[in-house]
């Protein structure tokens, strides 16, 4: 990795995104308003701003599927079959104590990564119901407070001694 190539990894992810939200955008501001301007969710979201329109958003909703597919799902299959590559160079190690430490730098990580990837997977890929709007603003906490909040807490889990004084503050607990 050079200075070069992190640049030109930075500019065509914020060119992609910026470019692939734009479209959508656009195709969401032909969209006619003509009930209710409240959005019954904790941010302006994509299904909560399609369920107030009077329009038919069957092309919106193939265009936001089909841009889910590309910007979630196809990075998050990436970053699995990455992991499966990993796992296999982790069994190659020879001593158990170096399996232990490579495994749990990853598994820290996979599990943050999976919660993140998953909520925001079954919120954008499955279409919404009206008895299911409730549950996607659940998942929406989970991939927007959540996520940031256990992070911190997954990696400091690997330093020994946070370790050792949550194990402490458990046991002062009982």
């Amino acid at each position: 990795m050079n200075h070069r190539l992190c640049r030109h990894l930075v500019f065509w992810s914020w060119a992609t995104g910026i470019l692939l939200m734009s479209s959508e955008m656009v195709s969401l501001s032909q969209l006619k308003f003509c009930s209710s301007n409240i959005i019954d969710h904790f941010f302006c979201d994509f299904a909560p701003v399609l369920k107030i329109t009077s329009s038919d958003t069957s092309l919106v909703t193939w265009e936001d599927f089909i841009l889910t597919l590309l910007l979630i799902v196809l990075p998050f299959f990436f970053v699995i079959v990455s992991y499966a590559y990993i796992f296999i160079s982790i069994l190659k190690i020879s001593t158990r104590t170096g399996r232990q430490k490579a495994f749990s730098t990853c598994s820290s990580h996979l599990v943050t990564l999976c919660t993140y990837y998953g909520t925001i997977i079954t919120i954008y890929i499955f279409p919404v119901e009206e008895s299911a709007l409730n549950e996607n603003k659940l998942k929406s906490l989970l991939y927007i407070v959540l996520t940031p909040f256990i992070n911190p807490i997954i990696y400091s889990m690997r330093n020994r001694e946070i370790r050792k004084a949550f194990m402490q503050l458990l046991c002062n607990r009982k």
